[in-house]
């Protein structure tokens, strides 16, 4: 059982991965090179993807206490994850689709079908993820789920980063081809849930559950300060890293003037992302979770800076790709392992477990995040001149230099700030963690295992 809820709970992430790669890189893409907005709507619409991002971001701890008050025969999480993927993917669709709209009328319609795919996502994204924790205790099998759950992260995401730009020009490159493309995605994605829908099996819920009331969920996320010390650090780390995958087409196409070589440079990072996570298990028997942080955190300053400094020349960029995702992949993978065991801390210091209310903060910081990076994506694109230039050559030397600062030394910035936040305020190592279990099982406060 716990073989079988490892791999169909890994599958269904796949096309999850790809749809919100497609809204989280792409759609500001389709925004500005297909549909072909002036800057006056790009700054209508960059204020209402950071408005509407954090407005969603903080619906996700109000969905994190409404699934764990949820009991059904399904259990807690099916209902929202399924429900939740089939709205998804209806309003995938439109946001792809060229409704013949511009100016106030675009504004108007994207505003509403932009906030009810936020609100139909967290239903799906909070219910998916709250279920990891609930499948093992185990700290070894929890870093296992969520390496391989990872892989298929990977595979999703860059599928889609690698694919996007070939295919919708091989179906003709203009609106319809990307409505296509993201119906495929929406195809994928739902049949990747179908098997986590049908082949996860929950365990039974053995110890005794309070009701956690609405009023008090943001409290359980700030009274316990373990998670906030994480929250801190993964959502500086992400901001940072959503910032620099952003520009990717913008730095190909302008800078390295060369829109085709975009997708074997995000198959390169594919693959060191595939290498972090292979890698993973492998140090993580050799290091402790503080020593793997340092490691992988050495790569990718390593890679920002050889990035930055490097000619326009794809082997010693492809390096530097290879140095930045490989350890990328790794901090994602301890984070996540860091916000589970945020859940038994805050159920052994509060006397309640909330896995969802505590797991909602990973998708909470993923939408703060992201919306962030787009905002500064948008504004970037303008401020610089790329957002208007019909052409690489209409873009200034120092509208190009703007752009590697924002795309590599401000991430990189706010990355080494979030490692000295975790060293600053984390501390429940390998050793801590043991003794919270052993305070909750002799409380009788855990749940029988798979």
């Amino acid at each position: 059982m716990t073989r079988r809820n490892r791999w169909t709970f890994a599958v269904g992430t796949l096309g999850r991965d790809m749809v919100y790669t497609m809204m989280a890189l792409f759609l500001i893409v389709f925004l500005t090179e297909v549909l072909d907005v002036d800057d006056a709507t790009l700054w209508w619409i960059n204020g209402i993807l950071l408005a509407a991002r954090i407005f969603d971001a903080f619906t996700d701890i109000l969905m994190g206490g409404i699934i764990d008050n949820t009991a059904t025969r399904w259990g807690a999480y099916k209902p929202w994850i399924a429900s939740g993927a089939v709205l998804v993917g209806g309003l995938t669709i439109l946001l792809f689709t060229d409704l013949g709209l511009r100016g106030a009328g675009l504004i108007a319609a994207f505003t509403v079908i932009y906030l009810a795919w936020g609100l139909a996502f967290t239903m799906n994204d909070i219910g998916y993820w709250s279920m990891l924790p609930s499948l093992t205790r185990d700290a070894h099998e929890r870093e296992r789920i969520s390496a391989l759950t990872k892989v298929f992260a990977t595979l999703g995401l860059f599928t889609t980063v690698v694919g996007i730009i070939p295919l919708t020009a091989l179906l003709g490159g203009g609106a319809p081809a990307w409505t296509t493309f993201a119906a495929g995605t929406v195809a994928i994605m739902l049949a990747g849930q179908v098997v986590t829908l049908l082949g996860v099996r929950e365990p039974a819920r053995t110890a005794p559950r309070e009701h956690t009331p609405l009023r008090e969920l943001f409290s359980i996320v700030t009274r316990n300060d373990q998670l906030v010390w994480t929250a801190t650090a993964m959502m500086l780390f992400l901001i940072g890293y959503n910032t620099t995958t952003s520009f990717g087409v913008y730095f190909f196409k302008y800078a390295y003037r060369d829109e085709g070589m975009y997708a074997p440079f995000a198959a390169i990072l594919g693959v060191a992302q595939l290498l972090g996570f292979a890698l993973f298990p492998l140090l993580r028997r050799r290091l402790s979770r503080r020593q793997l942080f340092n490691v992988a955190m050495a790569l990718v300053a390593a890679g920002y800076l050889v990035f930055f400094f490097s000619p326009m020349n794809l082997i010693p960029i492809g390096i530097a790709g290879l140095l930045m995702f490989a350890g990328q992949a790794m901090v994602v993978v301890l984070m996540i392992v860091f916000l589970t065991d945020c859940i038994e801390y805050g159920q052994w210091k509060l006397g309640r477990r909330n896995g969802a209310v505590t797991f909602a903060v990973q998708p909470f910081i993923n939408k703060i995040g992201g919306a962030v990076a787009t905002a500064i994506v948008g504004a970037t694109l303008i401020v610089t001149g790329i957002n208007e230039a019909a052409t690489p050559d209409d873009v200034t030397p120092g509208g190009l230099f703007g752009l590697r600062v924002m795309m590599l030394f401000f991430p990189l910035a706010l990355m080494l700030i979030s490692y000295l936040v975790y060293r600053r305020g984390y501390r429940i190592d390998e050793a801590f963690r043991e003794r919270i279990l052993a305070d909750l099982a002799e409380r009788g406060q855990l749940d029988a295992e798979v």
